[in-house]
């Protein structure tokens, strides 16, 4: 048999007051001996020990950066994603001025000169853009015109048989042999007929029956030389008719207009309905020269605008026209727009599908108007760009009133200096794709400082960028 001692006390027992109490000086103890080991570590009068650096820039940097790659913004030190450089810490609070960074770029005289580091003022003035263009001649739609055949019948000769003839106006064309015309023309010789017996001093001219008649015969010739008329017949072939007294088998179809046949679609002996073309007329005196123009160039071309081109028929030789129409749906294959110029041809050296390289030197201010002294303060026709007037009137080729040329965006050399756009070098501007930052020199700083500043650029025009935000005139870039 077992017996437990005394002295062990069971595990249901209490613990004794004295153990209790043991806890209270071990924790004094401690205490005191941190006390004695930090003042022998740091003894009165020794300087405290220096900060740690990583430490004092971790707690001043939140956001980090690549020196490479601006754009990158970390919460904690590591490698830039994009090109494996250390992250650099961006300073905040009172040394965020001071420390080198992003904002700004402080350099020695001689890093400057080592660099070649050149600044420009930021100033305003009249940018000028050249625009190239290519294209080709075209017809002129507004001077073509279709023969069609007016009344049924049948084609019994062709005076013009081939295209590429030129004809002029009043020239016979084609000769038809049309038995409605053939009637109606019968009918016009009865109707002259009966009006000249019942003419004054004619057969029983005096009774009021004959009066009657004569009204109706009257009224029968006009509807008669008014059909003719609608068919295509000219006032003195239906006089030729009346003064021969017999009818003609053939009528004889005339050229309304002088041009250069381009189409010819029938032939002799070929029989025609109402409206049946015949041929077609095109008139070249006067000829379009149709351009492509891409989207960034549109902000350069206006309604009106002089253009210069030159053909490899004629080289060394510049012809002109004006802008007369912008087509204002963009073509989604090419991605340009067609720009329409109207160039006179007096003398038909142009062809039609001749081959164009056109220039355009556009001069614009900042809001965007261009600048032409020609046409500052005249009067142009909103469908003829060549017609220009000095005073308000109506346009001599389409009847249409003149509008002032500053309403289509025209404007003078001599104006005023705020109107001018803001132009930096184009070298200024580093353009990330998404982005363009300028580095702006600090004024009145102890050694060369430059400022990064992103800036909103507009279009570029030869050498310069035009500049919509970002800067004032007379800060140096």
């Amino acid at each position: 048999m077992t017996t437990t001692p005394k002295s062990a006390a069971s595990p249901q027992s209490p613990q004794p007051p004295t153990r209790r109490r043991l806890g209270l000086p071990l924790v004094l103890a401690l205490l005191l001996g941190l006390a004695l080991g930090r003042y022998a570590c740091n003894p009165p009068g020794t300087p405290p020990a220096a900060a740690d650096p990583s430490a004092t820039t971790a707690r001043v940097a939140a956001v980090w950066t690549c020196s490479m790659h601006p754009q990158i913004r970390m919460p904690e030190p590591g490698d830039c994603p994009i090109c494996g450089m250390d992250l650099i810490p961006v300073p905040t609070g009172d040394d965020a001025d001071d420390a080198p960074g992003v904002a700004r770029l402080s350099l020695s005289p001689a890093a400057v000169a080592l660099a070649e580091i050149v600044t420009a003022p930021v100033e305003r003035r009249a940018v000028a853009h050249e625009v190239r263009m290519i294209g080709k001649v075209g017809f002129d739609e507004t001077a073509m015109a279709s023969i069609t055949a007016w009344v049924p019948g049948r084609l019994d000769r062709l005076f013009v048989d081939y295209t590429g003839v030129t004809v002029r106006k009043g020239d016979h064309l084609v000769e038809i042999y049309s038995p409605q015309l053939l009637a109606t023309q019968q009918e016009l010789l009865q109707a002259v007929a009966t009006a000249r017996l019942l003419a004054p001093g004619g057969v029983d001219s005096a009774s009021g029956a004959a009066q009657l008649v004569a009204e109706r015969t009257s009224a029968s010739v006009t509807s008669a030389k008014e059909r003719l008329r609608l068919w295509g017949l000219e006032p003195a072939q239906i006089d030729e008719i009346i003064a021969a007294g017999t009818p003609s088998e053939h009528i004889t179809i005339r050229a309304p207009m002088g041009g250069v046949v381009v189409h010819k679609n029938a032939l002799e002996g070929t029989y025609v309905e109402t409206g049946t073309r015949i041929y077609t007329i095109a008139d070249l005196t006067s000829v379009w020269v149709l351009l492509e123009a891409y989207e960034s160039d549109l902000t350069w071309l206006r309604y009106g605008e002089r253009v210069e081109f030159q053909t490899e028929a004629f080289p060394g030789e510049v012809f002109e026209g004006r802008i007369a129409f912008i087509d204002p749906v963009l073509d989604d294959r090419t991605r340009t727009v067609k720009v329409r110029v109207n160039v006179p041809n007096p003398e038909l050296r142009l062809k039609p599908d001749m081959f164009v390289r056109a220039l355009v030197r556009a001069r614009l201010t900042a809001h965007g108007r261009v600048i032409d002294a020609d046409l500052a303060g005249r009067f142009l026709c909103p469908m003829h760009p060549e017609v220009v007037s000095d005073e308000p009137g109506q346009c001599d080729q389409c009847g249409m009133d003149l509008v002032r040329a500053s309403e289509l965006g025209f404007t003078a050399e001599d104006q005023d200096a705020e109107q001018l756009p803001l132009v930096v070098p184009a070298s200024a501007p580093l353009i990330t794709g998404t982005r363009a930052v300028v580095y702006v020199a600090v004024p009145d700083a102890e050694r060369p400082t430059f400022e990064g500043r992103e800036v909103v650029l507009g279009p570029r025009a030869a050498d310069v960028y035009v500049v919509r935000s970002g800067l004032v005139e007379g800060e140096r870039v």
